[in-house]
């Protein structure tokens, strides 16, 4: 059964593994996607097999309005409207005590994370269908601290702040927003903080992270895919301001 039959997905964060597998997903599903990203060259790298009918590219940094704006004109244009949101871009900063933190990566992880997401919810929800889905994705670290990533961990958790504002102040149109956590994910974020945390040694980081996980394994980018489509589909149209989340277990250990 295609659960988004003919709805109009964006997806930011596009290029990345779990924003790619989500997109491919929502496809499957009988989606219109649009795929945001910061390059073209990322863009067109993972649309190469993707149905070229059913999605359109738009490279934009979503930390800035303007570009907010045009993604949002640019998928009414293409597709006629926006039923989903999957606002999904974000990056890991560096692995760093608050002492040393550098102040110029600390505001680009904000940028980027928090400040991304707001503008994605105002620019993209007002312009919704009636009925609509946001998805942003946050991280058990949203949740709970991570010492040396405190950028990381300020930024996913204050987006779960504006999730919760948005799903009141969008309610009476039937949009539903929420957010989901994941843990340790096996791409290329993950394998970036490992090469940080132990630059010798990277796969000590992860053996280091599974210990810490119940399942004893990161999750597939499929598996965070998984949770979205549910979020994003009528499977959950009396759910809104939640905060899902997708860990194996960490935040209960």
């Amino acid at each position: 059964m295609e659960k988004l039959k003919d709805k109009v997905c964006v997806v930011t964060g596009a290029a990345g593994g779990i924003g790619k597998a989500t997109a491919e997903l929502f496809l499957s599903h009988g989606a219109k996607v649009m795929l945001v990203d910061l390059t073209e060259d990322d863009l067109r790298n993972v649309t190469q097999s993707m149905n070229k009918e059913r999605t359109a590219t738009f490279a934009a940094d979503v930390s800035k309005l303007a570009d907010n704006k045009a993604i949002t004109e640019a998928t009414l244009s293409k597709f006629g409207r926006i039923d989903i949101a999957f606002l999904n871009a974000g990056i890991e900063g560096k692995f760093f005590p608050i002492s040393q933190y550098p102040e110029d990566v600390f505001d680009r992880v904000i940028a980027v994370n928090l400040k991304g997401v707001w503008l994605g919810c105002q620019q993209l929800i007002p312009k919704m269908s009636q009925g609509g889905s946001v998805i942003i994705t946050s991280s058990v670290a949203g949740l709970k601290g991570f010492a040396h990533l405190g950028a990381y961990v300020a930024s996913k958790h204050a987006v779960v702040g504006i999730m919760k504002t948005a799903a009141l102040e969008f309610a009476d149109k039937g949009i539903r927003v929420n957010s989901i956590h994941p843990g340790p994910v096996n791409n290329r974020m993950m394998h970036s903080i490992e090469e940080q945390i132990h630059p010798e040694q990277p796969a000590d980081s992860r053996k280091d992270f599974e210990a810490n996980i119940p399942f004893v394994r990161y999750a597939e980018n499929s598996e965070i895919a998984d949770l979205a489509l549910f979020l994003a589909s009528d499977d959950s149209k009396y759910m809104t301001g939640t905060t899902q989340v997708i860990d194996g277990g960490m935040i209960i250990k």
